[in-house]
């Protein structure tokens, strides 16, 4: 084993064979990437990995093939470096030669004086990408599940010749996007026909005879009956997007995010510098960000959402769930609308809506059918799966046709009489054992659910907006929720494909409650007389994804009083009232425009005469967090601090460099200096053990 591996590396195997392939009057050699286990635990590049495909690709150019082809095992091609040995390496100089080790390895089929193709069958990110990049053909899967180069959002660069090759593959525009746009952005993943038509592929293939027809493609490239055109790279605009690129990010992140700006260097060098120089600008990037702060909390964050996401503490049983054939909505606003769309897509049962009255029904329906067609046009759908959608999705204002639903969520005004109301009529129509959920985003379930004859079948099911798009899902456990219906609640999450956090019931359960502490600091420093723009740029240092005004706009100011109202109800010695917020929110004005504060909204406030300086906001919004952390810990609101975290990363965005909320809090001082202690173990998220 080489030294630099992890005691604990899951080797990826290089499983070379010999295939013959009509029409060539030699073998091709076929190298299949294999860990031994199956697509849950994709293929990865260790030390250990990288010197076995070293091996496979010497004993394949030794038999002179016609071709040489690299693929996966079912459904993964691989995902890149192993993460888990990073945080072993003890020094820069080892962090320097694992980059080495695979840029000696990879480049190995790049310069092959023998054909070589990557046939990307399955899921190619980080590492794994960039090895079909040094290949000098790349077939790509139409079910190939994620494609990205996503190591910017854990505080990395693609280090084994990503920002070399793929520029002047697809040009710098794109090239930008997948390197730094995408990963900052959610860490988007690029579907198949994306990276076809950006030309990271040369050629896309159906599933199904994948490997047959890349090896016919491959042998017909090899013949000279097939010519793989790529345009030529526009060299003039490199500097330009580069620069726009440079200023985009010091908007969003005030360079709060060193890797980031590692990436856009390297780009930069990429444009006229030999291969070999660049990619040993490589190296000392990635051995520069391998120990920094930023790389440890963005693996600590990665872990959460990859593990223990998939894994939520506190889930009951998953045998104890009921099966969902039928869902019901009550409302057909906007959420509503979404949560229909989502049900349909994903559980493929029928889906029913309801309102006061029929203008308002028809709305829902149409605004569902509106999104469908929508998709069919940008081609993300097909007609045949849009029909199906059409078909599931209805609406009515008869609430009878719940009758036979098992799983009935409302989205009515946020308004804890109303919502009773709804459930105490709904009751005398749905069967006894149907699911009753609760979109609430602050109200207490339990006080939902405390007068009907079954409270133990209602329980919280929190989505974060836009539904489509934020991953989270709080599943909240009232007084008197039992086991099934919380099994049938995470399995309907599971269907949903959203990260479910199990919180119980506490005045706007996590993110909602943190956020709302976190604004409202902000905006008491503003009410005390701290100028509107001041007050917004303070967190800028922390690189969130959103300033606070912005955010707020985003929420809906009438929302975030609401809520707010709430909280100070359950905690007025920490929730304030702002008279300031509740005047915004009157007025119906945007908070901010072009991301400026509106003047406008400036004139309606009414403001103290001891102003803070943006380091006092700063540290009085943090204090704040730590505070409410521990309190909400102590309370049991979640299971462990690594929740709170998932909470914040899944459902507000917050960042992976941060490692989520109570790795920096740690970091900074922070949590010691307000609560006397800190949230996670020494050594814990890159934290000095």
């Amino acid at each position: 084993m080489s030294a630099l591996a992890a005691p604990n590396e899951v080797v990826t195997r290089a499983l070379l064979r010999e295939v013959a392939v009509p029409g060539l009057d030699r073998p091709a050699a076929l190298i299949t990437l294999d860990n031994g286990f199956d697509h849950t635990k994709p293929n990865t590049f260790g030390p250990g990995g990288l010197t076995s495909l070293d091996e496979a690709i010497t004993a394949a150019l030794a038999a002179d093939p016609a071709f040489l082809a690299v693929t996966g095992k079912p459904y993964v091609f691989s995902v890149g470096a192993d993460l888990t040995g990073l945080p072993l390496l003890a020094d820069r100089e080892q962090a320097l030669e694992i980059g080495r080790l695979g840029h000696r390895v990879f480049a190995r089929l790049k310069e092959s004086s023998v054909p070589t193709f990557a046939f990307v069958n399955g899921a190619a990110m980080g590492g794994g990408l960039e090895l079909a990049l040094h290949c000098h053909y790349r077939t790509l899967s139409g079910g190939a599940a994620a494609l990205a180069l996503p190591e910017v959002s854990l505080g990395l660069v693609p280090g084994w010749g990503g920002t070399q090759l793929l520029p002047n593959l697809i040009g710098i525009p794109a090239a930008t996007q997948v390197i730094i746009q995408n990963p900052l952005m959610q860490n988007r993943m690029l579907k198949p026909k994306q990276a076809a038509e950006m030309g990271i592929a040369d050629v896309l293939l159906e599933p199904a005879d994948f490997l047959e027809r890349s090896l016919e493609w491959a042998a017909g490239v090899v013949r000279g009956q097939i010519t793989v055109v790529r345009p030529e790279v526009d060299r003039d605009m490199w500097a330009g997007v580069l620069y726009f690129a440079r200023q985009t990010l010091d908007q969003r992140l005030h360079n709060a995010v060193p890797a980031a700006y590692k990436a856009l260097d390297l780009l930069d060098t990429a444009k006229d510098t030999d291969f070999a120089t660049g990619t040993a600008a490589e190296d000392e990037a990635l051995a520069d960000l391998i120990f920094s702060e930023e790389l440890r909390s963005g693996l600590y964050a990665f872990d959460l959402v990859q593990r223990r996401a998939k894994r939520p503490a506190g889930a009951p049983d998953k045998s104890l769930a009921r099966p969902v054939t039928k869902v019901g909505i009550v409302g057909a606003g906007l959420m509503a609308s979404q949560l229909a769309l989502l049900f349909a897509r994903r559980l493929q049962v029928p889906v029913v809506m309801t309102d006061l009255d029929q203008a308002r029904v028809d709305k829902g329906v149409g605004y569902v059918h509106t999104q469908i067609e929508q998709q069919v046009t940008k081609g993300r759908m097909d007609k045949g799966t849009a029909a199906k959608l059409y078909g599931l999705v209805s609406g009515s204002v008869d609430k009878s046709v719940f009758a036979d639903a098992d799983f009935v969520i409302e989205a009515v005004f946020e308004d804890l009489a109303v919502k009773k109301q709804v459930w105490a009529e709904l009751e005398k129509i749905v069967k006894p054992e149907a699911v009753l959920a609760t979109n609430t985003s602050s109200l207490s379930v339990t006080a939902m659910a405390e007068e009907l004859e079954h409270p133990e079948r209602v329980v919280g099911f929190h989505f974060f907006n836009p539904v489509a798009v934020l991953p989270l899902l709080e599943i909240v456990r009232g007084g008197r929720t039992d086991d099934a219906t919380l099994a049938t609640a995470f399995a309907v999450g599971k269907q949903l494909r959203k990260s479910s956090v199990l919180v119980k019931d506490a005045p706007a359960f996590v993110v909602n409650r943190l956020l709302t502490r976190f604004l409202g600091t902000v905006f008491a420093a503003v009410d005390a007389g701290t100028p509107l723009d001041v007050a917004n740029s303070a967190l800028d240092p922390l690189g969130l994804p959103m300033r606070p005004l912005a955010l707020l706009q985003l929420v809906g100011p009438a929302v975030a009083y609401h809520v707010g109202g709430t909280l100070h109800a359950a905690f007025p010695d920490r929730f304030g009232v702002s008279e300031n917020l509740r005047r915004i929110a009157d007025s119906g004005q945007p908070i901010v425009v072009d991301d400026e504060v509106n003047p406008e909204v400036a004139k309606l406030l009414v403001v103290g005469d001891a102003p803070l300086t943006a380091e006092q906001v700063r540290q009085n919004a943090l204090d704040a967090l730590a505070q409410e952390i521990r309190l909400m810990l102590d309370e049991g609101v979640v299971a462990e601090a690594q929740d709170i975290d998932l909470c914040m990363i899944l459902g507000a965005g917050w960042p992976f460099h941060l490692g989520g909320v109570t790795p920096y809090l740690d970091r900074t001082g922070t949590s010691e200096r307000v609560t006397g202690r800190r949230f996670l173990p020494r050594g814990a998220a890159g934290l000095p053990a």
